[in-house]
């Protein structure tokens, strides 16, 4: 069977079969990219021959995340990640064809299913290339940790330092963007990498006034065109849905971006970088007991008539 060639909405069923163990899991692999799950790899049973007679592909919440024992309560505890979910397909080898058939399927799922827009950072629908595959493979049997394997790809990627600017969220940013996303504040004040590439940071507050990222940008530099690429793709990454309010500080370089890339929302500017400002430029015009902070802290949070 091609998995190519299905039908975009072909689901399982029993007795469907496939010409190879591999054939079967993309087939799976696609179904579970359409309804919003990731598939996990499960037991698989082979003959004398090396020969693979049976095998099963579940979801990947499958299992139950043990729980702590003892009285103490460990220190950092993680949203569950398992669910005990029973959604499977599992294939057997018919010896007389030599293909798998579906022996065993369950469709159902006890969790939340991933939205269409993040169905591409599920772990099962990553993509790593057999090179980055045995390259990693060579640096953990040389003793590397995954930190240094990655730094080691990366200055093999970027060896002539083309790669400039680069903006990563996740799906949790996402949903949190979907629900939270009407005014956005974006800050490039931090700058604590090593090569002293400004951070950008995209950010809100949810309904318990708690803070929210939906995403990050690492920039080359802070120019008109870094900053209108780094807008546009944040835009594409949260599939068009544009806030109604963007603070920033005042940097004419965001502004100018801002009015090409998002002209119809409201720009505002950050009040932390205005205090900043007025203590930079002003601070020096006022002595001790100066009532000039609490008259600027009133024109800015104290005004309730329009004059």
């Amino acid at each position: 069977m091609d998995c190519n060639k299905l039908a975009e909405d072909r689901t399982p069923e029993l007795g469907m079969e496939f010409n190879s163990e591999e054939d079967a899991y993309k087939f799976y692999n696609k179904y579970a990219f359409k309804i919003g799950f990731s598939v996990r790899k499960d037991y698989l049973n082979k003959d004398k021959d090396g020969v693979t007679t049976s095998r099963r592909y579940s979801c990947c919440k499958e299992s139950v995340k043990r729980k702590y024992e003892g009285d103490m309560m460990p220190k950092r505890t993680q949203a569950p990640t398992k669910t005990g979910c029973g959604a499977k397909m599992v294939i057997v080898l018919l010896r007389g064809t030599m293909k798998y058939r579906v022996h065993d399927l369950v469709l159902e799922h006890n969790h939340e299913l991933h939205i269409a827009q993040c169905s591409h950072m599920m772990p099962s629908q990553r993509k790593v290339s057999e090179t980055q595959g045995f390259q990693a493979e060579i640096s953990e049997d040389a003793g590397l940790s995954l930190k240094q394997s990655h730094e080691l790809m990366g200055k093999e990627l970027d060896c002539e330092e083309q790669i400039t600017n680069i903006f990563w969220d996740d799906a949790g940013m996402l949903i949190d963007y979907n629900f939270f996303g009407d005014v956005v504040t974006f800050d490039t004040t931090y700058k604590t990498n090593k090569e002293y590439r400004p951070l950008g940071v995209f950010v809100g507050f949810n309904q318990h006034r708690q803070i929210v990222i939906f995403g990050a940008a690492l920039m080359y530099d802070e120019t008109i065109d870094s900053f209108k690429w780094v807008f546009s793709t944040f835009l594409e990454a949260m599939c068009g849905k544009r806030p109604s309010t963007k603070l920033t500080d005042q940097d004419h370089a965001i502004v100018a971006a801002l009015s090409v890339v998002l002209p119809e929302i409201f720009h505002g500017l950050c009040t932390f970088h205005i205090r900043h400002n007025f203590m930079k430029d002003l601070g020096n015009h006022y002595k001790e007991n100066s009532d000039l902070p609490y008259m600027f802290g009133a024109c800015m949070y104290e005004i309730e008539e329009v004059e």
